[in-house]
């Protein structure tokens, strides 16, 4: 048949010419030799230079409805897309049906968060507030979440930048845009602990954080301290800087603040970027709900 000479010669252009990996080039030909039987299947002669865009959709709808998942759908319009741009360069069709089918938008993935009573069990432990290593990885812990402040601001914080008496810090963050963030008493207090401590170190920088040589603090090291401290008050799962900031955003979504405000505080440019937290928040709720509305623990029927 012609679709399956035009699929061959199609599939070798890519291994041979394209040098794509033979698994590459099997995903190729599985989706193009579903649309081609899809198209035999519905009576039609196979044509290709008539095959339309309308004719995709509605082929992309059924596999839709059949249950090809949003990857899925997107592979199979980029072999279209693909195979219709070979046969342009070699002049046999004079358009590409595929290009003006939209591809399925991807799920974007809720953030992972961990459970606030196990936050609170790190920064409410006991620690020895003389030693400067334990009270400098309760500040860290401490600032992402009171804060929502991301890793390499954390790193980059300078001390002058922290202002205890008016409980705001100023955080240079990405693009180089400076934003102010307010915190707590707490925090506060824990920040002035610290720099009590740190006098000992005789820091070489002006950051805030720094290691016990008075050197600034790494990703891996700070990535560590957040992971095991997490780890100790029962967290699981990725327990990472990031995590915390996500924490922090759902946590104040939670407890009533405003989401132009969560996104000034973490400092977005945009609000769609803030806006994912809603749907964590809104997962939370409901299944909160369904664990405790008596009506919704009945079942159908």
């Amino acid at each position: 048949m012609l679709m399956d000479a035009t699929i061959e010669r199609f599939l070798q252009y890519l291994r041979l010419e394209r040098n794509l990996s033979w698994r590459t080039v099997d995903l190729y030909r599985r989706d193009l030799e579903q649309w081609s039987a899809s198209v035999a299947t519905a009576g039609r002669p196979l044509d290709l230079p008539s095959i339309t865009t309308l004719d995709l959709r509605s082929w992309l709808m059924e596999r839709s409805s059949m249950g090809d998942c949003a990857g899925t759908l997107r592979h199979k319009v980029q072999a279209l897309r693909a195979l219709y741009n070979y046969l342009l360069r070699r002049g046999e069709v004079t358009s590409n049906p595929a290009a003006q089918v939209e591809l399925a938008k991807m799920p974007r993935p809720l953030p992972k968060l961990v459970r606030e009573k196990t936050v609170d069990a790190v920064l409410d432990a006991d620690i020895d507030q003389d030693d400067f290593t334990q009270v400098r990885d309760r500040l860290v812990v401490m600032l992402f979440y009171e804060t929502g402040i991301r890793l390499s601001e954390l790193i980059g914080l300078q001390d002058a930048a922290v202002d205890v008496d008016k409980r705001e810090l100023k955080v240079r963050g990405k693009r180089d845009k400076d934003r102010i963030v307010p915190f707590g008493d707490e925090l506060a207090a824990w920040v002035s602990r610290y720099r009590s401590l740190r006098q000992a170190v005789r820091p070489s920088c002006g950051n805030l954080l720094v290691t016990v040589k008075g050197k600034p603090l790494y990703p891996s090291l700070v990535y560590r301290v957040v992971h095991d401290s997490l780890a100790w008050a029962g967290g699981s799962g990725k327990l990472s800087p990031h995590v915390l900031r996500h924490t922090f955003a759902s946590a104040m979504l939670n407890h009533g603040a405003g989401l132009n405000s969560v996104k000034e505080l973490l400092g977005h440019e945009s609000l769609a970027a803030t806006q994912v937290y809603t749907h964590v928040t809104l997962s939370e709720l409901q299944h909160n709900y369904e664990l405790a509305h008596p009506r919704a623990l009945k079942k159908g029927g």
